[in-house]
């Protein structure tokens, strides 16, 4: 179970970075959707090109995010009717859910994504607007963005087993985002700093 805990731990990591990462690409988004439409009511002028960048980083931006999402565990739940379970019914509902859903659903998007992505990388791929991009970049990022997802589902169902082994603390895979109620208190923290 060691070397298990440790490819989670290294799954969870390089999920992380890449979410950290792309997430500077929705500024560079809206910087780039700003720019276009400050020259395209200015100038009377515009590009596909600066359309579908924008396009492929909100592609990169939704699909290489994915797996930083279930890291975070923030991906959409019910939580109303799974809040009422013990902790170990939650972590078996999860347990299931990955494997009867996420895990074949996302190798099955793979298996069809990756022929896809390869078939447009051999052909050099180019989009048929005028001063359009190439395409195969984001095609690639389905097969490498689901990859990512199936990667974290398996770190995810390694500390799932884990803590009902005992082995790893709930804290592992719980979310991190704070609640309002948090957020609140740093808000009246930080004005009585001020």
């Amino acid at each position: 179970m060691s070397f298990l805990l440790s490819l989670s731990r290294f799954i969870d990591t390089l999920n992380e970075k890449i979410g950290n990462g792309i997430s500077w690409a929705l500024l560079v988004s809206v910087l780039i959707c700003t720019g276009n439409a400050l020259v395209r009511y200015t100038f009377n002028t515009s590009s596909n090109a600066w359309l579908e960048i924008q396009w492929y980083l909100f592609s990169a931006i939704f699909l290489l995010a994915t797996s930083y999402t279930l890291r975070r565990n923030e991906h959409v739940r019910i939580d109303v009717i799974a809040g009422r379970f013990s902790k170990r019914t939650q972590v078996w509902i999860d347990i299931f859910g990955f494997l009867l859903f996420l895990l074949p659903i996302t190798l099955i998007i793979l298996y069809y994504a990756i022929p896809y992505a390869w078939v447009s990388i051999q052909n050099q791929e180019v989009s048929s607007n005028a001063g359009g991009l190439i395409i195969w970049p984001a095609k690639l990022l389905i097969p490498v963005g689901f990859l990512l997802l199936a990667l974290q589902g398996i770190s995810e169902l390694i500390k799932r087993i884990g803590f009902l082994r005992g082995d790893v603390d709930a804290s592992a895979f719980e979310k991190q985002a704070t609640t309002p109620e948090e957020e609140i208190e740093a808000i009246k923290a930080a004005n009585k700093l001020n």
